[in-house]
Formats: structure tokens, sequence, C-alpha cells
């Protein structure tokens, strides 16, 4: 296997920038950078019946992976998820086909493995062995146990107010954690002042190329189990983002390669009524969101008042033909004891609200009872059993 990155592009400009070398945000727009690869290459050589074949981890699709030497993956079998069928919430809810799709079933308990694996994996291959991030909790557990699968330093700054497990995780995993007063905009600007003053390389969400690289492989995932095609409509747990605009990218590379058509999912942004930075900017049919005041939610995957990629979260629930809504925090609530009593999946609070979405988007005929809907559970609710209690 050998994989097919060719270099990085800036989101906003479309300047491009050399692979090989470390980087962050594009140096002259300070946007977005994604990875690119050589399409017409892949579609000559690459056969997508071959992943099959391999083994059922996100490494299996390599060739559109952006690390070079397979020595430098830093994996604990990531990915390969299960799609699971939602047939009693399908009966209860008059629905013709509901998927949940378990990123609970990642090490690490999320979703959020992905992306870190794709980061410290790439960050290696780079020569870079001291990272940091701040964290809503996480990832900043993830990638304490990546940095020490891969052997590297790890720094993570998290809330003081994180859930307690994502806490004793990266702490077992002997990261260098630091409780912050305040929420994870205020970790990150502490964050980003520890990295200049110790040379840390700052693997926040969508501050470095390659977290994207990891998440998009659950769009890969999503249409592999769906015989190549893409479902009419995909509902996803919205703090920073990156997974929503890395499922985004994963459908354009595929229809680029010839694997899918030009159909696409709506794609739909749930987040807590608590902090719903990018509702609000949806409805005020803005680009960008402006930062949330007083955020405050159980969930806490979704709890960020302020996301870099705003825009391409914006642009692709406006391209798709998708929304965004916002939900209680007792909805939700309610929603972790649906799912997991009707399907046993318990669901992290971030993943719950995607059932409670989804209800209310068939009671206001936004979605049919026909459309053929993924709900994204990007974490176990055994990492949150404090707030399961409420439940």
């Amino acid at each position: 296997m050998r994989s097919y990155l060719s270099h990085l592009e800036c989101t906003e400009t479309g300047e491009t920038y050399n692979a090989d070398e470390p980087h962050t945000l594009s140096p002259a727009a300070q946007k977005v950078l994604y990875p690119r690869y050589d399409i017409d290459a892949v579609r000559r050589e690459v056969d997508p019946s071959v992943f099959a074949t391999r083994p059922p981890t996100m490494w299996r699709y390599f060739e559109l992976m952006p690390v070079r030497d397979e020595s430098n993956i830093v994996t604990l079998g990531e990915g390969g998820t299960p799609m699971i069928r939602a047939s009693n919430l399908e009966r209860s809810l008059g629905a013709r086909t509901l998927y949940i799709k378990d990123e609970g079933q990642n090490p690490t308990g999320t979703f959020k493995a992905r992306g870190l694996s794709s980061a410290v994996s790439r960050a290696k291959e780079l020569g870079l062995t001291k990272l940091t991030v701040p964290s809503a909790g996480n990832a900043g557990g993830a990638l304490a146990s990546y940095c020490a699968r891969g052997a590297m330093e790890c720094h993570v700054f998290m809330p003081e107010d994180a859930p307690p497990a994502a806490k004793t995780e990266a702490a077992l995993a002997g990261s260098h954690l630091t409780l912050v007063k305040g929420l994870i905009n205020d970790a990150g600007r502490l964050s980003r002042e520890k990295a200049a003053e110790l040379g840390l390389f700052d693997v926040s969400t969508l501050r470095e190329p390659y977290r994207v690289e990891g998440k998009k492989t659950m769009g890969y995932e999503i249409v592999q189990s769906l015989e190549w095609r893409v479902p009419e409509a995909i509902i996803y747990p919205t703090g920073g983002g990156t997974g929503l605009v890395a499922m985004w990218k994963a459908f354009s590379e595929m229809e680029c390669l010839g694997w899918i058509g030009p159909e696409r999912p709506k794609m739909i942004v749930v987040q807590s009524t608590g902090c719903a930075p990018i509702v609000r900017a949806f409805e005020q049919g803005v680009r960008h969101a402006e930062p949330w005041e007083n955020a405050q939610t159980i969930a806490a995957g979704i709890r960020v008042p302020v996301a870099v990629g705003d825009y391409l979260i914006l642009d692709t629930v406006r391209e798709s033909g998708g929304t965004a809504i916002a939900v209680t925090d007792e909805e939700i609530l309610a929603g972790m004891r649906e799912m997991a009593s009707a399907e046993g999946v318990w669901s992290a609070p971030e993943g719950a609200a995607t059932l409670v979405a989804y209800r209310k988007l068939r009671e206001s005929g936004f979605l049919a009872p026909e459309t053929e809907t993924v709900l994204l559970v990007t974490g176990a609710g055994s990492k949150y059993t404090d707030v399961a209690m409420g439940a």
C-alpha cells in the first residue's frame, strides 16, 4: 500500500502548500488546510473492493490517508464501527430506514480516536514529538492514549468541569494535564501560549491538517456499508464540527474517484440550546458564527463556543440542503434513555441529541418517514456515568 497524498490546500483561498512540512492553519489566510491526493492515480490504480479484504480499521483506506510509511501508523484499532439498523426505533417512530453509527465502540470510547490516530501518526512521520491539545474532554483523553502508544510527549488543557472519565483517561495515559477555569476556548488560548513557550505542536480541532483525515473515514465506512451509495440524511452533534466537514470531504473524494455519484446526504447539525453558535449563524444566514456567551450544557463535547472551521460547517449544511437545530439538555437526557432502552445503545449525551433532533425534524416535516437517516453517535455513554444517572 502507498499513500497518494499530494499537497495541502487552503480551504479559503485554494493556495497550496508542501504536505511534507509541518503546518497548522494556512500561513496567509489563517484558515483550515486540507490534505489533497492524486485522485487520478487512485482512480487508475485502486479498486474499492480491496477495502473489504483488509482488517476492518480506518487504516484500510491507506491510499487516501496522509501517512506515507505504514511503520509510522500509531493505532489502537480505531474505525470499523458498526452501522446498527435501529429497527425498534423505526417501528416506534414510523420510520422506514434509520441507522445508528456507533462510534462509542472505538478505542478510548469516542470518534476522537480516529482523528487523533491520524494526527499523531502524521506528526510522528514529520518528526514532531511533543504535542498539545485543548479539549472539552474526549480529544484530550484520546491524544494522551495515542501519544502513549507512540512514545510521544503529550500536553492536554481541559476545563476544570470536563467529564471525570476524560480527565482520568488523560492523566493515566501519562499526559501533562492542566485544568483550566473556563471553557474549551480558554483552554485553547493557554494551550497555544504553552506551545509557543515549550515548542509543542498544536493538534487542536482543524488547526492542523490531519485530524480531519481520520474523521473522514466515517464517511467512507458509511458508504461502503451501504454498498457504495450515500444515505439521504446524516445527523451530527456539532462542536468543532470536524466529523461533519470530514465526511463531506470524503463524499467529494469518492465522487471524483467514480465510486459514488453526485448525490449527497442532507448534513444536519444538532447543538444544545445552551451552546448553539452554528445554529444561530445558520438561522441568520451568515458564514461565520459569533462566539456563544456563557455556554452551558451537559453534552461536554458540543460545548464549544466558537469553531475555527465554522465557515466549513455552515457551507456544508447549506450545500447539502441540510439544516441546524438546537435541543435542550432535558431532551438529551430523555434521548439517552430512549436510545438505550429501544436499541441497547448507551450513547454519550452528544449522540443522544441526534435522536432528539430526528424526532423534531420528523415532526416539522423536514425529514419524511421514508428518508434514510444515519444518527452519528460520537461516543459511549459509559464515559458519562455521572450524566447518565440523571437519565
